[in-house]
């Protein structure tokens, strides 16, 4: 068998670099959320958490809603049981409102006034918004902060 250098020269450290940057930059599965067929139903598995039903308004091919997703919302999901629904900007898809009337999902979002994607919005009882919500895609180092004071705003009037 043929020795190994036990050194790389620059060339291959670079190609070395370069493959594991590509290799890197292969995306791994994006995450989910759920779709709900019923709002009013999403939010009483919540309530029955004592959690708020978080909503995330979403568009297709969004980056900022990826990031939303894949690094904040869906770790909660799965780590801490929170109830998160997600509801598609220009989605046909019907869904039941908190009134109990059915409508698509982009007719759902424009009676709720949204323009930007991603929008966080957190339910209580009723179907009321016991936070603020979250419009947009903030700054990376400070949306995990952003989405904890809502969070806990959220579950203290979920709570009370």
């Amino acid at each position: 068998m043929k020795n190994l250098p036990l050194f790389l020269t620059r060339r291959q450290c670079v190609l070395a670099g370069a493959a594991v940057g590509l290799l890197g930059a292969v995306p791994a599965l994006a995450a989910t959320l759920p779709a709900p067929a019923s709002l009013p139903e999403a939010l009483a598995v919540a309530l029955k958490k004592t959690s708020p039903l978080v909503v995330m308004v979403s568009l297709a091919g969004c980056p900022f809603c990826a990031i939303a997703r894949d690094n904040y919302l869906a770790p909660l999901q799965g780590q801490a049981g929170l109830s998160i629904v997600q509801i598609d900007m220009r989605s046909r898809q019907m869904v039941q409102d908190f009134s109990g009337a059915s409508l698509t999902q982009d007719e759902l979002i424009r009676r709720w006034g949204i323009k930007v994607a991603p929008t966080l919005l957190f339910f209580g009882r009723g179907g009321l918004e016991v936070a603020d919500r979250m419009v947009g895609g903030y700054i990376p180092d400070f949306y995990g902060a952003y989405l904890d004071d809502r969070l806990r705003m959220a579950r203290a009037a979920v709570a009370s």
